[in-house]
């Protein structure tokens, strides 16, 4: 079976990779079994997400019964250990995912839903599996963190004393809940997990299978290939179209990594600044539509908005992430005084007259029924279709024997991804039965002061700590369920402040006010200070926020503000790629660059600013609203204030920056970023590109500036 480039599962890690070295998984008897059941497998989940109508519960306990036999198979529980073990491992999941079908409906039919000795069996049975499997792929850190939260439903929460005290549940109910019930192994994110996340694995693999990893490098090229620092830009460029393939920052790291970072190292740039961009922007391939990782589809589900939206909207962010790395090259590459090592990379016009153009053809398949409304599911299964159609026009012809490795593929891809959902699905069926997302999240406003940027550097914070050991999309799902609404009614007090402020806070949200305090509604009627605003709002409980919010603002803004929420821990979540001291991305750079892993990882960490930079203007611009106006002049003078501040930072632009007009040029970056009136933009933007001008006359001419 071959391996094309990206195929490396997301979420795999360097102890991952170890473990599956211990173990011959590509020829022999083993290899054929995991070949044919990985294809049939997602024949099955294709057919399954397209054309049958099964239960929930159903579809997601198969899902574990199949993952989970596959994962004991391809992850050894250690190094060299015994075939036999782990296919007992394999069949006792497989074995769990079939009773909770039966027992489902057998359980409800009893007097009284109760417990006999085979529920006791194997719902234990099934959480220990689950663990074993969650440790093989991604180590203890998700086992421990699924055994705290299910000892906090039962012994641990009566222990707490203060706001996290919680009653506590018999391990009846909690085994109920977590194995049983379509609310933990099986509940949402398992059904996240086995629909939209599952299809467009196998649709990427399709495409990798394909050719198209080819055709991304070689467009890449064409388009980047002569520009300065070229090598560069080709990485960015490339990372940005492989992530709409794999939506995977590691993946993207070992496929166009084997490329761009030589390419790099050829043209001059320093080891660790190529790893540091490779790996910088790889990392944009799981914000870049239309696949995002698994985040889209969490977040959408999550979120009740379509996930049509959310791609649409992420386009404009992904895009300046993207020119924010970009910025870094080129500042590095003029520094450097560097050229391409390319002398005749190929044309845009050759690479399309090779059969590239034939790769957009599924991608417009799924965006044109996405469009049309049809789900996300649906219109994967046809851009598989067209896929396979397509390849008929490129000399990669896709016949019977690709298209069984592409299944098995996509399968293989998904292994490690579907077991964390699955594990984090309990975490999150924890946090909703004891409610203790809504207490963290009343604390963490508190924390904040009412501050929503210090809220964000306290989730930026935590979602460090918690990319340490948890996967992107599993930190993500952990901390929007724990968070999400914290950032949401920050970001919704200040449009309410706002209102009080001008005087235009509606009638109907001013009976809030009369409940709280029936002198303040004189005071509505009429413009305020800003103090006074917030002195009134701070009268309003916590309890009455929601319902003000409904009566005081304009769904759309609710909507947005919800949006805004999940896409800053969304974007806050992709720092662990790139951020010591465990960045798997920069990890898989290091070692094609054969550089130092941290200090590869640090240099990754300053060229992805971006990560922490984009978020503020989540929090506190339209540029989600969905207004593509405003959300182009936004993009446009953020584009600005990024150049600015990188080359405040590195001290050059396209020149060296004279030292009395660095400051100035860091300090308009900043302020381009920053909320404010469009015209105060307009007119620091000016500015900021005044100061480059002046710097570039009275700066000597060096060899760099007679490069294109």
């Amino acid at each position: 079976m071959t391996n094309p480039a990206g195929s490396i599962d997301p979420d795999n890690s360097p102890a991952i990779n170890d473990q599956v070295e211990g173990r011959n998984t590509t020829d022999g008897p083993l290899a054929h079994f995991i070949l044919w059941f990985g294809a049939a497998f997602a024949l099955f989940h294709i057919w399954a997400n397209t054309f049958a109508t099964l239960p929930e519960l159903t579809l997601s306990a198969i899902h574990f019964a199949g993952f989970g036999l596959l994962c004991a198979l391809i992850f050894p529980a250690w190094r060299k250990a015994p075939l036999w073990l782990d296919i007992v491992v394999g069949l006792l999941a497989l074995v769990c995912g079939i009773y909770v079908i039966f027992a489902f409906d057998l359980i409800y039919n009893r007097a009284g839903i109760s417990f006999i000795w085979s529920d006791w069996l194997f719902s234990i049975l099934a959480l220990i599996v689950l663990f074993e499997l969650a440790r093989r792929v991604a180590g203890l850190f998700i086992p421990l963190m699924t055994l705290v939260f299910l000892s906090y439903m039962t012994w641990l929460g009566p222990l707490i004393p203060g706001l996290f005290k919680f009653p506590g549940l018999t391990w009846e109910t909690t085994l109920f809940r977590s194995y049983i019930e379509v609310a933990g192994m099986f509940g949402p994110i398992a059904r996240i997990s086995s629909t939209f996340v599952f299809m467009f694995i196998i649709f990427g693999a399709f495409l990798l299978r394909s050719g198209a990893g080819d055709f991304v490098i070689d467009l890449a090229r064409a388009v980047a290939g002569r520009l300065i620092g070229g090598p560069g830009l080709v990485a960015v460029f490339g990372s940005a179209l492989t992530g709409t393939i794999t939506g995977s920052a590691v993946a993207n790291t070992v496929s166009t990594g084997s490329i761009t970072i030589p390419l790099m190292q050829r043209a001059g740039f320093p080891s660790k600044f190529a790893a540091g961009v490779e790996s910088a922007a790889s990392t944009g391939g799981q914000i870049m539509p239309p696949i995002m990782g698994a985040g889209a589809f969490v977040m959408a589900t999550y979120t009740q908005i379509s996930y049509l939206t959310i791609v649409a909207v992420s386009v404009l962010p992904a895009l300046l992430y993207f020119f924010s790395v970009a910025a870094w090259v080129r500042i590095e590459a003029k520094k450097m005084h560097l050229v391409s090592v390319e002398e005749s990379p190929p044309t845009v016009r050759e690479v399309f007259a090779k059969g590239g153009i034939s790769f957009l053809i599924p991608l417009c398949t799924l965006i044109g029924m996405l469009i049309s409304g049809f789900t996300p599911t649906y219109a994967a299964a046809f851009a598989i279709l067209a896929v396979i159609v397509s390849s008929w026009l490129t000399p990669n012809k896709m016949g019977p024997k690709a298209i069984l490795e592409a299944l098995a593929l996509g399968t293989r891809n998904m292994v490690s991804t579907a077991i964390l959902l699955i594990s984090v699905g309990i975490v999150v069926m924890a946090v909703s039965t004891t409610g203790v997302g809504n207490t963290l999240s009343l604390v963490l406003a508190d924390l904040a002061g009412g501050s929503l940027f210090i809220a964000l550097i306290l989730v930026a914070l935590i979602s460090l700590v918690l990319g340490m050991g948890l996967p992107v999309t599993a930190a993500y799902i952990v901390l929007a369920t724990l968070s999400a609404p914290a950032i949401r009614e920050l970001i919704l007090n200040d449009s309410v402040i706002q209102h009080i402020v001008n005087g235009t806070l509606p009638q109907a949200a001013q009976s809030v006010f009369l409940l709280v305090d029936p002198t303040s509604v004189a005071k509505l009627a009429a413009p305020m200070s800003l103090a006074d605003a917030q002195a009134l709002y701070a009268l309003v409980p916590r309890d009455f926020s929601s319902t003000l919010f409904e009566q005081a603002l304009d769904p759309a803004l609710l909507t947005t503000a919800l949006l805004s929420a999940h896409m800053i821990i969304f974007w806050l979540s992709q720092d662990s790629n790139v951020t010591p001291p465990v960045c798997l991305a920069a990890f898989a750079a290091a070692a094609i660059a054969k550089t130092p892993p941290m200090a590869t990882g640090l240099t990754a960490w300053r060229i992805a600013k971006g990560l922490y930079i984009i978020p503020v203007l989540f929090a506190y611009t339209p540029i989600l609203s969905g207004d593509w106006s405003a959300a182009l002049q936004i993009s446009l003078f953020a584009a600005i204030g990024i150049y600015a501040l990188a080359a405040g930072f590195e001290g050059f632009a396209e020149q060296p920056l004279k030292l009395v007009l660095r400051p100035f040029i860091f300090a308009g970056g900043i302020a381009l970023i920053w909320p404010m009136p469009m015209l105060w933009h307009a007119v620091i933007g000016a500015g900021v590109l005044l100061l480059f001008v002046i710097n570039a006359k009275i700066t000597p001419k060096t060899s760099s500036s007679s490069m294109a």
